[in-house]
């Protein structure tokens, strides 16, 4: 007479829901993405003060004449520069540190693991890149009005469409939106990545700042292009945080 053991039929089934059940709860532990959405909404917002404090105004005389405009050259034209190219690497770079910080700390104290690092690497990669291409077009100064736009090695003419979307997409839209879709990955998120598609698409795609009745010469010029995806992202981290947070009750 042999002994043999008989498996219960729902014992694979079992074992394979408890697993899910598992890997859902890890996934749930690990993601924080109110975080770095709260901080980039906050230092979106600071940008416009930012842009207030280093708001001046330079008259030339006579004026350039602009790109594919004919005739003599205007007496003279008044240039608004606002802005700090400083205040943005720097801002970035440290959310990206203190983001890194936060998860990984967080994971050691929940005892998972931190998915973080793609995310992070991604982002001060593509801060260093836009910090160089920063550099690259302002290393002799910013262009005067008719001067092409020095971008790599190629000279763009500053008012045509494509120099335009060239600004914007080293800017925000390459910090802040590829890494989300690159955190939208790592944390298995489908509302991330519809809310990172909707923060990259608000970037790239020029909206009319007509609605805020800001005119370019005026020191808050810079608000009606900056409060609208910083109250994106503060609102993102708002509704996020609302979601995960019981989750994380729930996993502990």
């Amino acid at each position: 007479m042999t002994d043999a053991s008989v498996p219960s039929s729902g014992a694979p089934q079992e074992v394979l829901a408890s697993l899910g059940d598992l890997t859902r709860r890890v996934r749930a532990a690990q993601r924080a993405t109110w975080f770095p959405l709260l901080l980039f909404g906050v230092l979106t917002l600071g940008g416009i003060l930012v842009d207030r404090l280093t708001f001046g105004v330079e008259t030339l005389t006579p004026c350039p004449a602009g790109p594919g405009r004919a005739g003599p050259a205007l007496a003279s034209c008044t240039i608004a520069k606002h802005g700090s190219p400083l205040y943005w690497t720097a801002g970035i770079a440290l959310v990206y540190a203190a983001t890194s910080v936060f998860y990984v700390r967080r994971s050691r104290a929940r005892g998972v693991g931190s998915p973080i690092r793609p995310y992070v690497l991604t982002g001060v990669a593509l801060v260093a890149v836009v910090a160089a291409t920063m550099f690259w077009v302002g290393r002799n100064g910013m262009p005067q009005p008719g001067e092409p736009l020095d971008f790599w090695g190629l000279h763009l003419d500053p008012g045509a469409g494509t120099t335009r979307f060239l600004e914007r997409l080293a800017g925000e839209a390459a910090a802040v939106g590829l890494p989300l879709l690159v955190l939208s990955w790592v944390e298995r998120s489908r509302a991330l990545l519809l809310f990172a598609l909707a923060y990259l698409l608000l970037e790239l795609v020029p909206v009319s700042t007509g609605w805020a009745g800001i005119g370019a010469g005026s020191p808050w010029s810079g608000l009606p292009r900056l409060v609208v995806p910083g109250m994106l992202l503060l609102l993102g981290a708002l509704g996020f945080a609302l979601v995960q947070l019981p989750r994380r009750r729930d996993a502990s």
